[in-house]
């Protein structure tokens, strides 16, 4: 018994500081259910990590948390991006993300995992995008920087975006939501008479899915990280370059070894599952793909580390095609 207990405490620690991903289900009033990741090395007695917020699209929305893991941050630390902060990924049932809910769940967040709260970020994408606005318009002087792709804004008053250092981007290709809803945003900014923290990044020929890529890129964490609520007229910082071409690296110089962390019920501290490199390595071993029902050329894409404009290359497809049931995608 004596040499268990010894055993249980030497493991301990090592769980302790692994990486870590724990759900949360209506625990905050008023607020969305959530994940929490927290990363290798985090110390819940120092609060030095900043926060990320992730705010998903439409095709996300519901009640099943594990739909939130598809794509975006999370789906990126599954396949390795190593991202030193703590991240928070509420789910939307529905409809627009609401700002006063959304902080909610960070201010519970703060209590309970000590933080920098000097750096919260948030990054969004489609609904997400809006959300992102509509937050950091909400709470400017809370908010360290945020990155908004292929959203919007519905608010009457845009004004308030532009005490935060903010990227925006949209696709010129974008057939869900077209450029000018981004582009009224930056008017509306122009307008208010200071746009010297705004980034607003048009990518020639990008389709609405394909901004997904930037929650893969280790250049978007390092530009949020430039930035803090302490810093003097909290200037942009423009050392970080995002284009099409980066993009084309998205999936690429990930570190899969590192893709192994623990799930676990918040509430209970129930361990749910282990996630390890092994799949993410059968996965890149793939060479064909079966179409099952639901399947898309951007999930697929995602699931097997490649781009869909590698997909349609190398099947001889078109982006807009439409998928057969039963039907073989070649991978590589």
């Amino acid at each position: 018994m004596k040499k268990l207990t010894i055993i249980l405490l030497m493991i301990l620690p090592f769980f302790a500081h692994a990486q870590k991903l724990a759900s949360y289900k209506n625990i905050v009033e008023n607020g969305y259910n959530f994940w929490v990741y927290t990363p290798a090395g985090y110390d819940s007695t120092v609060a030095d990590k900043p926060i990320i917020l992730f705010l998903h699209g439409s095709s996300l929305c519901g009640n099943d948390l594990e739909r939130v893991r598809r794509y975006g941050t999370l789906d990126a630390l599954s396949m390795g991006r190593q991202i030193d902060a703590v991240v928070v990924a509420p789910q939307n049932p529905g409809g627009s993300w609401q700002p006063s809910k959304l902080m909610n769940v960070v201010e519970w967040v703060e209590d309970h995992f000590p933080v920098d709260e000097d750096r919260l970020y948030v990054l969004g994408m489609s609904l997400g995008g809006y959300g992102t606005t509509h937050f950091v318009a909400a709470y400017p002087d809370k908010v360290a920087a945020a990155m908004a792709l292929c959203g919007g804004s519905d608010l009457a008053d845009n004004c308030p975006l532009c005490q935060v250092p903010l990227w925006i981007m949209h696709g010129t290709a974008d057939k869900a939501i077209p450029l000018s809803a981004s582009q009224k945003v930056v008017n509306d900014m122009a307008e208010c008479g200071d746009t010297s923290r705004l980034i607003f990044s048009k990518l020639p020929g990008q389709s609405h899915g394909a901004l997904a890529k930037a929650f893969y890129l280790e250049e978007t964490y390092q530009w949020l990280f430039q930035h803090r609520l302490s810093d003097a007229n909290r200037p942009v910082n423009r050392d970080f370059t995002i284009t099409v071409e980066t993009f084309g690296k998205a999936y690429t110089n990930i570190d899969r070894s590192k893709a192994h962390f623990t799930v676990v019920n918040g509430a209970t501290g129930q361990v749910v599952a282990q996630t390890s490199s092994s799949a993410q390595t059968s996965t890149a071993s793939a060479k064909y793909h079966t179409i099952k029902k639901g399947d898309t050329l951007s999930a697929i894409a995602r699931k097997y580390h490649t781009t869909v404009s590698k997909l349609c290359q190398i099947n001889h497809i078109r982006e807009d095609g439409i998928l057969s049931l039963g039907q073989k995608i070649k991978l590589r």
